[in-house]
């Protein structure tokens, strides 16, 4: 047996594909069919492009804009909507407003307290009687849970459904009354808003089977005979007389409930019915505006208008007047309020700012509802009715208001009209300083209100200098940070560095002598994040005064978050050279580290925080100052030692580091050594075996490079050792790709082709070192064993020839054909080594469970041993076999299958011809 002599760049230079020079760019426009040409910045470009043409089928968006604006929704879509965004809208309520206490009910509400049930009081209750003995010693006051009273509520909906389906409407209707009572009691505030919705749900649902029953009257007889059929926008005329009067009737039964307010309720429930005795239900929607201002009670008041404003909304059309006059009332009620001396006893402060949030929702949702749908011109016109203006030329004059309903009004402005009257605005929030909703958050929706329309510059300055001035008297962080983080946007946009200093310079003066909390850690946050995303170069960022110093006194999540920003912007710009930047950039990556959860690391904010750090580590370069940038990389391996991509991350930068140093002199052999000692004490830290094993072959190959033969032939015999400990089966799951690792060992073969032999041990002694491993791990596949198998034949085949196909590029280093030149025992020990694993490698392939990877397998070992050896007897009975193999495992079809016939045909001119084998 004797290996094939091989002339590598012949063989390179026979298969490589023709190669003719174009005489044009194949995107050129004498070469595309279309010959376009673009013109951009007033230069020809002399190819198509097609990203850049024009598209016959192209939308103008300006088209779709002009035919949005005159399509509209159906009102029963229109209904529809504004149902889903009421149901969003209660849930909210309840949600914002949930609370746990006790509920006192008066025995008057039977309907609540059933009569028998006895009530225990708890300590929480006795508490509350200390607090308010007169309340409790009232006569026939009880005391439930909250869930109590929902759960009754709910029992009593299902009472009311149950008796209008028996045809028992006064039951019905009586019970109905009894809830609309409740609404009454505003003596626990909290509970308010719940009690609201639910007793908003049994209005609604009468009102709707009401609907339905005049409607079934108004459409059929009574022996059911079809009447009519009323469109969406029937009239009253096409009411029937019966219907008429069955509708009449049941505002008579409502007009003689005695209390205002349930009165009120019931008959708003009942205002889509007007529609079925006049054309314009909107007469009895304004009585019902006036007989409102009747309710003394404020949150009875306020929220009996919320009712109206979803009650109205169901009409078909409706003009804005009677919200403008819930606003209006809600103003003078909270106006009233504010005006009010506050009382000597108890919490009396307490309980009207409590008052004025629970009244909040009111006012958000209506004002929503006044500039829905809004045009520009009627803006002006609403806000002069809203007493903000003598005239529309005129708006936001010097009249008096109220600060929450400002802050709403602020909130459903238009833009433009914000932006246009901005200075307005501000002097108007100025003026506005009641308890009813804090000034400084008026000031902070204005600023970013602003940011969403660029304005004049003229005008941006005063407004910015009058907060800055503003902003200049709090004292409190908190209120500080929020107006600000409002006004960093425009500040940044037109790069106005005079108040960026005076912002910075105010949140270093109030937030660096305390201790910050979560709210003012959450604004910080949003300053910083704006300030990061307006800087592309984090040299820039560092160099803002007070910016390091406030960053030092944030800590927890936003802290962390912050720090991922700057280690973002400073990994994405190419290399960081500055040496004080990445000293800061240390400091940083330590404080995210300490954050990572180490019993975690699977958790995503863990995993990219590791892998932020390890992006950093990699893009640091100190240039010439190498031994700088060694110490670096030994820093970190002692600061961040709890990642294990970051060890990866330090072995490859450290590799990279001694190939740098290669190529600039050979005085740096001793650096270049401290390297390699990095890297082979740094491997062993890391945990997973197979990720050990590539680092140590990238080592090694790294020695050689730059000479050290004794490092390198240390570093293959630690990836070996790897091998032997490595165990890819945990039970009966596999752990690491199998195909990782074969290409791993397959990397090492090829790496042997440059390492010189050692003369003691044999040439052959690291590729046997291999052989030996395969056959004593359990978790070695035949599949593998085959291929390794085949890379140790091609191993020894390119070892045996004269001139061996890549070297190391180090004149210092001799390759074994230098090595070895004319040594019979060497070739000798390689023909013995192949010969060894050709009598393994057909029982091997036998192994194989697979029959489509055993025929495979058996064409690549025949491939091999035709591209590794000259024509012998001794080889065609072993090719002989395997390609019977792979016949029985493969298809005739099969290309591989046949273009290997044809090469062992034309090697092995022994071997049968490819017709008189047998394919079966």
């Amino acid at each position: 047996m004797e290996f094939r002599h091989r002339n590598y760049r012949a063989e390179e230079e026979a298969h490589a594909l023709p190669r003719s020079r174009a005489v044009t760019h194949p995107l050129s426009s004498q070469s595309s069919p279309l010959h376009k040409v673009d013109v951009v910045d007033d230069e020809k470009i002399d190819f198509y492009d097609p990203l850049r043409g024009a598209s016959a089928d192209a939308i103008d968006v300006e088209d779709l804009q002009n035919d949005a604006s005159t399509t509209g929704l159906f009102s029963a879509d229109a209904i529809q909507v504004q149902a889903k965004e009421w149901t969003s809208f209660k849930r909210l309520l309840m949600q914002r407003f949930s609370s746990s206490k006790m509920v006192s009910v008066a025995t008057t509400s039977d309907v609540i307290v059933k009569s028998g049930k006895a009530f225990q009081k708890s300590s929480s209750m006795h508490l509350q009687e200390l607090d308010d003995p007169q309340k409790f010693a009232e006569e026939g006051v009880k005391v439930i849970t909250w869930q109590e009273y929902v759960s009754r509520l709910h029992e009593l909906k299902d009472e009311i459904s149950r008796a209008w389906r028996a045809e028992d409407r006064v039951t019905s209707l009586k019970l109905s009354i009894k809830v609309a009572r409740l609404l009454m009691d505003t003596s626990v505030l909290q509970f308010y808003p719940t009690l609201f919705v639910l007793a908003t749900d049994v209005m609604d649902m009468l009102g709707d089977m009401v609907w339905e029953r005049i409607k079934r009257k108004a459409e059929f007889a009574e022996d059911g005979t079809p009447i009519c059929s009323l469109s969406e926008s029937f009239e009253a005329s096409d009411i029937c007389f019966d219907a008429k009067e069955t509708c009449n009737n049941w505002f008579c039964k409502i007009g003689s409930i005695r209390e205002l307010l349930p009165r009120i309720y019931l008959e708003l429930a009942m205002l889509p019915c007007c529609r079925f005795l006049h054309d314009q239900p909107i007469n009895n929607l304004n009585r019902l505006v006036m007989m409102t201002r009747g309710v003394a009670d404020p949150l009875a008041s306020s929220y009996c208008r919320l009712y109206m404003v979803h009650c109205a909304q169901k009409l078909p059309t409706c003009d804005r007047g009677y919200l403008i006059s819930c606003i209006s009332d809600i103003k003078i009620l909270l106006m009233r309020m504010i005006s009010e001396k506050e009382a000597t006893h108890g919490n009396s402060s307490a309980n009207k700012r409590l008052l004025v949030s629970l009244m909040e929702p009111t006012i958000e949702y209506i004002m929503k509802c006044i500039f829905k749908d809004a045009y520009q011109r009627q803006v002006g016109d609403i806000l002069v009715k809203l007493g903000l203006g003598r005239n529309e030329s005129e708006l936001f004059g010097k009249f008096p208001f109220v600060s929450i309903i400002l802050h709403h009004l602020l909130k459903e402005l238009p833009t433009e009209v914000v932006s246009s009257n901005a200075t307005e605005i501000l002097h108007l929030i100025e003026s506005c300083n009641d308890y009813s909703f804090d000034q400084c958050l008026n000031y902070r929706l204005l600023g970013f209100r602003l940011g969403e329309r660029g304005s004049q510059m003229d005008m941006i300055n005063a407004i910015i200098d009058k907060v800055i001035q503003v902003v200049a008297q709090f004292n409190c962080l908190d209120e500080y940070l929020k107006v600000v983080d409002a006004y960093v946007d425009i500040v940044l946009q037109n790069q106005m560095d005079n108040y960026l200093d005076a912002i910075l310079e105010g949140v270093s003066k109030r937030a660096c002598n305390k201790e910050i909390d979560e709210s003012e850690l959450g604004s910080l946050q949003s300053i910083f994040s704006k300030l990061l995303a307006h800087f592309n170069n984090l040299e820039d960022i560092f160099a803002l005064n007070h910016f390091v110093e406030i960053l030092d006194v944030m800590y927890g999540s936003s802290r962390n978050i912050i720090n991922m920003h700057i280690l973002n912007i400073a990994t994405r710009n190419g290399y960081i050279h500055d040496p004080a930047t990445i000293r800061l950039l240390l400091e940083i990556s330590q404080s995210l580290h300490d954050g990572i959860d180490l019993f975690n690391m699977k958790d995503n904010d863990s995993q990219q925080t590791a892998r932020l750090i390890s992006r950093f580590v990699q893009m640091v370069d100190y240039g010439i100052e190498m031994e700088h940038h060694l110490t670096f990389l030994v820093e970190c391996r002692g600061a961040f030692s709890n990642i294990e991509e970051l060890k990866e991350t330090l072995v490859h930068s450290c590799n990279c580091l001694a190939i740098k140093a290669m190529k600039e002199a050979k005085k740096h052999i001793s650096f270049v050594k401290s390297c390699i000692a990095f890297s082979e004490v740094t491997i062993p830290s890391i945990s997973a075996c197979h990720k050990q094993l590539n680092l140590y072959l990238e080592t090694a190959e790294v020695a050689l490079v730059c000479g050290l033969v004794s490092h390198s032939d240390g570093l293959i015999d630690s990836a070996l050792g790897c091998l032997q400990t490595l165990d890819l089966m945990d039970g009966f799951q596999i752990l690491i790709d199998v195909d990782g690792i074969l290409s791993l060992i397959r990397k090492l073969c090829s790496l042997l082709v440059m390492v010189p032999g050692n003369p003691e041990q044999g040439a052959t002694f690291i590729p046997k070192s291999i052989l030996s491993l395969v056959s004593s791990q359990s978790w070695i596949t035949p599949k593998m064993r085959a291929r390794i198998s085949c890379a140790i034949i091609s191993l020894s085949a390119t070892l045996s020839q004269n001139k061996l196909p890549y070297h190391v590029d180090n004149i210092e280093i001799l390759g074994n054909d230098l090595l070895f030149f004319g040594d019979s025992t060497y070739l000798q020990d390689l023909v013995s080594l192949s010969d060894f694993v050709l009598k393994e490698l057909c029982n091997v392939i036998q192994q194989e469970p697979s029959q489509a990877a055993r025929g495979s397998m058996a064409l690549e070992a025949c491939n091999c041993i035709a591209s590794s050896f000259k024509v012998s007897p001794e080889l065609s009975p072993i090719c002989s076999k395997l390609m019977e193999t792979a016949q029985l495992c493969l298809s005739s079809n099969n290309k591989y299958l046949q273009s290997t016939m044809k090469l062992l045909g034309e090697r092995l001119p022994s071997f049968p011809a490819a017709p008189s084998i047998i394919i079966r």
